[in-house]
């Protein structure tokens, strides 16, 4: 059975501390949930936030993993629409998705 969001899309302030990082800092956000779900370090997830195209992509990779990981439904192709759409919002929500999770521990910090 598949599982939802334990955030919605739109409740970026649930958390207002994610949610101020998310809107001022997004690529920082990014690459930390993207080391969080083993995806790369922090710091080069962090500056693909910023190479067009490619950013897209490894968006929907980290979004996927974490579905994956958490046993959510969806599939890539709403993965890339809500990004690309909501990318903040989307952003806020993995973050909250991950925050509290043991076995979704930083790669480089075990």
């Amino acid at each position: 059975m598949a599982g939802e969001w334990s955030h919605g899309l739109f409740n970026c302030f649930d958390d207002f501390g994610i949610c101020i990082v998310a809107y001022l800092a997004p690529c920082v956000q990014f690459g930390q949930n993207a080391e969080k779900v083993g995806e790369g370090s922090c710091f080069l997830c962090g500056l693909v936030y910023f190479v067009p195209i490619l950013n897209i992509i490894e968006w929907v990779t980290v979004r996927g993993k974490i579905r994956e990981q958490n046993g959510i439904d969806g599939t890539a192709c709403n993965d890339c629409l809500t990004i690309m759409f909501c990318p903040l919002c989307a952003l806020a929500q993995e973050t909250m998705e991950v925050q509290n999770i043991p076995r979704l521990m930083s790669m480089s910090r075990e």
